[in-house]
């Protein structure tokens, strides 16, 4: 099936608009006609522009107000849509979209409506032209599909076809599966969008908080599998109207969105049972088993600082790389690669960044296969050269410019670890603290970054989201979002920043955009941990006592076990399904720090502990006041 945009859906000019969505992969566009109407260019150039960059016009709108009118509106509704005919032709259009009327002077009634459009089908077939007829969910008489296309059927003319907005059905919350017996040759267009679940006006709603499908909450999939089930075989088209688009990078917007209607097609072929495959097939999504490995950039002076705080943790330097200024720490089933070397992409990482948890690598079944879904969805390439003799690893460009690498069992990647690693005893050994896996991984962000972090996650991986939470940091709100998979293998916390006053918007502030914030490691038994971590040297961040007061009144905990959770420095909360105990550690001078965590049954990530998190932590940064130390040389 081919994918279309409307020109509405992205920011810039018509010019800079059509080269974003042909750059984006798509078949075509609709020409909104306020993006005509503000170019200086002619109707015949932008023709010109659409058919240079390989486009085709699917759809020239919006025309309203037109059915139901009384005289003398009825005339110059006709008046005017003989002029955009006119207007059609030049520009190589031949479907206009009519939207249902919210003129005062409607009078509404089916009959009417369809002797409207039976006449107006008349007048565009003898130019060639075609028109569909769209329910909005706020029309003055018609506003709901059901309504439009019982109007489209009277009107019986082979010129006049429907116009299906998954926004308008799925916003009023009508079935989806009420299109099943629509013929798939009387649609006309399907338009596309998602949204997240909020009970506001429609109109407003519609206007300004539309997103992707697969970024929002509505049921965009059911809708879809039932445009299959009717046969439809014409676009699906992405008609987005969101502030933050508006005013964002064409480019990265249009990427969003070709990636969104792929990923919704392939999940839509495999899930319908209707027998249609995409064009071209991708490779299942993938099952993240572990994170296999975390890899820091560093200069030599904060790769010992670093180390340090490593041992402190209990992680022993376990390797040294065998061609490269790199180390290998472990602990459980942790793998953490610190890298100094002085040219690639970890010391680009590093002059940009500071320290940064630039690289992380996943377990997955088949690392081809996974890479090969990621390119299909958009994603880049990572290729850098490996010394003589080292194992080259598939990988993509993450967000932010992190690297995301791909391991699996197959024979070159498999040995990895013994392949490119020396064995190395760096002195005494810490103190082994129990640590056993990451738990998950938490990336930080400005928040117009979330919905396309979120999407290139979901679409590549077998992951569920989780809904999103409202992070209150006394200098703001952060947007919280989880992703997830069943297994546990994958857990990613998204944080979008607002403003630089929050922790997490200083963060993405000083280091100069997204990245790994802190990385969080499971443990068995936290008390023993905490033991293991004192023994250590390790420094917990300590919280206000009035936050232990208070778990006594949430929780009634036990006086002793509040003192012992308070001594050393672990916040407890709780839900249905069990227990939960956190750890952390100080925040390092470029921003990142860790936690530790204990799961007894327990499923969130602490939301509730993080606003006393974070102030804890705010206390303990440096004063604004004070220059950075560089990351260069």
């Amino acid at each position: 099936m081919r994918t279309s945009i409307a020109t509405v859906s992205v920011s810039g000019t018509l010019p800079e608009k059509i080269a974003a969505i042909a750059a984006a992969g798509f078949d075509g566009l609709e020409l909104f006609e306020q993006d005509l109407l503000i170019t200086d260019e002619t109707p015949a150039t932008v023709r010109r522009m659409i058919e240079d960059h390989g486009l085709a016009l699917t759809l020239y709108q919006p025309f309203r107000d037109f059915e139901t009118l009384p005289d003398p509106y009825r005339a110059a509704a006709f008046d005017r849509a003989e002029r955009k005919f006119d207007l059609m032709q030049q520009l190589g259009a031949d479907l206009m979209l009519v939207c249902s009327s919210v003129a005062p002077q409607a009078l509404g009634g089916i009959d009417r409506a369809a002797a409207d459009f039976r006449e107006l089908g008349e007048r565009s077939a003898r130019r060639g032209l075609r028109v569909g007829y769209e329910a909005l969910c706020w029309g003055r008489h018609v506003s709901d599909h059901r309504d439009a296309w019982e109007i489209v059927r009277r009107a019986d003319h082979q010129a006049i076809g429907l116009v299906l907005d998954s926004f308008h059905s799925l916003a009023k919350g009508i079935d989806s599966g009420t299109i099943r017996s629509i013929p798939g040759d009387r649609i006309f267009i399907v338009q596309l969008a998602d949204a997240p679940l909020i009970h506001m006006d429609l109109l407003h709603w519609s206007r300004h908080l539309r997103n992707m499908p697969g970024e929002g909450d509505l049921p965009v999939k059911d809708f879809v599998k039932a445009i299959y089930a009717t046969g439809y075989e014409g676009y699906l088209s992405l008609e987005i109207f969101n502030d933050q688009f508006r005013g964002g990078s064409a480019r990265a917007v249009a990427k969003d969105g070709h990636r969104s209607l792929v990923h919704l097609m392939d999940q839509v072929s495999r899930e319908s049972g209707l027998g249609r495959a995409p064009a071209r097939p991708l490779p299942d999504r993938s099952v993240v088993h572990a994170v296999e490995f975390v890899e820091f950039a560093a200069d030599e002076r904060r790769a010992a600082a670093l180390g340090s705080t490593l041992q402190t943790l209990g992680f022993r330097k376990a390797g040294r790389h065998r061609s490269k200024s790199v180390d290998l720490f472990r602990q459980g089933q942790i793998n953490l690669v610190v890298n100094t070397e002085q040219e690639g992409q970890a010391r680009s990482a590093f002059l940009a960044h500071g320290t940064a948890a630039y690289a992380i690598g996943l377990q997955v079944d088949d690392a081809r296969a996974t890479l090969a879904r990621a390119v299909a969805l958009g994603a880049e390439p990572f290729d850098q050269d490996p010394n003589p003799g080292d194992i080259r690893l598939p990988g993509i460009r993450g967000i932010g410019g992190s690297v995301i690498y791909f391991i699996d069992r197959s024979p070159d990647l498999v040995r990895l670890w013994e392949h490119e690693f020396v064995n190395v005893a760096d002195g005494a050994a810490p103190t082994d603290a129990g640590l056993e896996r990451i738990d998950h991984v938490a990336q930080t962000m400005f928040v117009d970054e979330l919905l396309t972090s979120l999407l290139f996650y979901t679409s590549l991986f077998d992951v569920r989201k989780l809904p999103m939470v409202d992070v209150v940091d006394p200098g703001g709100l952060v947007r919280s979002q989880v992703i997830e998979n069943e297994q546990g293998g994958l857990r990613l916390t998204l944080n979008g920043a607002e403003n630089r006053r929050t922790l997490a918007g200083f963060f993405v502030s000083e280091l100069f955009g997204a990245g790994i914030q802190h990385l969080a490691f499971a443990t068995g038994d936290m008390k023993r941990t905490a033991q293991a971590l004192a023994a250590n040297g390790f420094q917990p961040l300590r919280v206000s006592a009035n936050y232990y007061d208070d778990l006594a009144a949430r929780f009634g905990l036990p006086a002793a076990e509040i003192e012992a959770l308070k001594a050393a420095g672990i916040l407890y909360d709780r839900d249905a399904g069990g227990e939960f105990f956190q750890l952390y550690g100080r925040t390092g001078e470029d921003g990142f720090f860790f936690e530790v965590v204990e799961r007894r049954g327990y499923t969130g990530y602490g939301a509730f502990n993080a606003p006393f998190r974070i102030a804890a932590q705010k206390r303990h940064l440096a004063p604004t006041t004070l220059p950075r130390p560089l990351a260069r040389e």
